[in-house]
């Protein structure tokens, strides 16, 4: 009697020209402070990583030293620059620069504000969380706003890279956008990533996928230690 053929549950592969993307945010950034505000580019605020940070970066460059990266892309902001370093000094990559991924623009919030006001229990702040709209804030972006120009620039990043994985550093309110997009899910569902956490996409025929969020195993010290905020 011949045996009836058995199935196996298959692991995943990625698919022909697609393209996987690590999306980073980047390692913790100094205090925000009245006194010492954070300078200024192109009207966002652009503070230095944290000496935490710093950390951060150097065990994510740890972490994904062995894993294949064809290419390492930041944003105009400091900060995501800093966090891609070690790992390019690792691999001899140069990153590219795309502004289109920079962080929600805060309007009069800028320059460390929004922070303060979101320690302080601004009742602003928890009407931007319950309204999930990044324009409550006075002259910030709005929602459309920011999904427009990150969806332009990860677009951008896809088209040249098919049958390759790429690590993309980001900030919070730029995952979260990302993969709000990704998946139909609630504006601000995925915007308390961690800092130096890994979330994994592939992009395939105009479609995201999402396939792990927040992996901070290479940080598990870290976890729990101070209150995680969008920039």
């Amino acid at each position: 009697m011949t045996e009836a053929p058995t199935y196996r549950q298959t692991r995943f592969v990625r698919p022909p020209g697609a393209t996987e993307i690590l999306l980073v945010r980047h390692g913790e950034s100094r205090p925000a402070s009245t006194d010492n505000p954070f300078p200024l580019v192109d009207g966002q605020g652009d503070p230095e990583l944290a000496e935490v940070g710093r950390d951060q970066a150097i065990r994510l460059g740890q972490r994904l030293a062995d894993h294949p990266i064809d290419a390492v892309y930041v944003t105009t902001l400091r900060r995501t620059v800093e966090t891609a370093q070690p790992l390019c000094d690792k691999k001899g990559l140069q990153p590219g620069i795309v502004g289109d991924l920079r962080e929600v623009h805060l309007g009069e919030w800028e320059a460390g504000v929004y922070r303060i006001m979101a320690h302080q229990g601004n009742p602003l702040v928890a009407t931007l969380h319950e309204e999930q709209e990044w324009g409550v804030v006075p002259g910030a972006e709005t929602n459309a706003q920011l999904n427009q120009r990150v969806a332009r620039g990860l677009q951008g990043i896809i088209a040249q890279h098919p049958d390759q994985v790429v690590m993309v550093v980001v900030h919070g309110g730029v995952i979260g956008s990302i993969l709000h997009q990704a998946t139909g899910s609630q504006p601000f569902a995925f915007s308390g990533a961690d800092n130096g956490s890994i979330s994994h996409l592939v992009a395939h025929e105009g479609r995201l996928s999402l396939r792990k969020f927040n992996d901070t195993s290479h940080l598990s010290h870290f976890i729990g230690a101070d209150i995680s905020l969008p920039t």
